[in-house]
């Protein structure tokens, strides 16, 4: 099998950076110079990037990045691709590399989970006495998911220590075991449950895109597809079988489109086929679909009276129901 021209480059690492800004502004550099694309984040604690470019440039960054005196040691998730996965590049300095807003922070440095490769990972998640508690945002695990993992009902990952907090009981006195798609959130998500009193806990290292990758366990036990935040959306990571566990918004089909609701501020994930993206306008509801910003209806240039005809069809399947 050919190799594709491009590939995508996934990784993290935990490093104290004492001039974060001065950093940012290099490493832009150095991606502009090589042509790369995608969306990478610098903080005093760190670096996370994906980013995406043709072998040749995918090669001369990772070999900046091992005679980097920072970033030498990082661990690149790799996965070939037939284009560029972002349409432009974004190298930013942020306070923090992964969104927590802990009152009291954690550093993976000194309290983290225990670290589990796929094949220990995939031995533990079934027996009874482990939890299995997905670190991801709820659009993310209705996608794809491992089988039995508890579900966060959560849009953002900040509000995954209140979430945790108010379902205690999920959790009980067991093993807890947690994943995310690259590692990063597991590093301090996992170090968070230490601090918060849970004696027994342990990560995915690597992610889930590790997992897929591994030659002995190929992405076993897990359902649906990999929700990734770049042009793809979503990637296979099973290779045993595909079970289709995603459903359709509108009417629970199986379903693995994701698309965003056309009201601006709500911008909601939903999963949809092509045909019911027409029929609801790409709207999550009918105050969405009547909004005078909705971008369906303008991207369409749908007349009042075209409008009024669609919400008059989708009403009448109502009263049917």
């Amino acid at each position: 099998m050919s190799q594709k021209p491009y590939r995508v480059l996934l990784y993290y690492n935990y490093v104290t950076i004492e001039n974060p800004e001065e950093v940012t502004a290099e490493h832009k550099e150095l991606c502009q110079e090589l042509g790369l694309m995608g969306r990478i984040l610098i903080s005093s604690e760190g670096i996370n990037g994906t980013c995406s470019g043709t072998i040749e440039q995918t090669d001369a960054y990772m070999e900046a990045m091992k005679n980097h005196p920072l970033f030498h040691d990082t661990v690149f998730k790799i996965d070939e691709a037939d284009e560029h996965a972002f349409k432009k590049l974004k190298v930013k300095h942020r306070p923090e590399l992964v969104t927590l807003r802990l009152e009291d922070d954690v550093d993976p440095h000194e309290i983290t989970g225990k670290y589990l490769d796929p094949k220990d990972f995939y031995e533990q998640i079934q027996r009874e006495d482990t939890i299995v508690l997905d670190a991801r945002n709820d659009y993310e695990y209705d996608l794809g998911h491992f089988r039995g993992a508890i579900r966060p009902d959560i849009r953002n990952f900040r509000d995954l220590p209140e979430w945790v907090r108010e379902n205690k009981e999920l959790l009980g006195d067991k093993k807890i075991i947690t994943y995310c798609t690259g590692g990063i959130r597991c590093e301090k998500f996992s170090g968070w449950l230490l601090k918060e009193g849970f004696e027994d806990v342990a990560q995915l290292h690597g992610g889930i895109v590790t997992y897929g990758q591994d030659p002995e366990v190929q992405g076993d036990l897990w359902d649906g597809q990999l929700y990734v935040f770049d042009e793809r959306i979503a990637v296979p990571v099973n290779r045993k079988e595909h079970v289709v566990v995603g459903k359709d918004y509108f009417d629970g089909e199986p379903c693995e489109r994701y698309v965003n609701c056309a009201h601006p501020p709500c911008n909601k994930k939903i999963l949809c086929s092509e045909e019911n993206e027409h029929k609801y306008m790409r709207s999550c509801s009918d105050e969405c679909r009547r909004s005078e910003e909705n971008r369906y209806i303008i991207e369409h240039g749908l007349t009042e009276e075209e409008v009024a005809e669609r919400l008059a069809v989708i009403e009448a399947e109502k009263q049917t129901v």
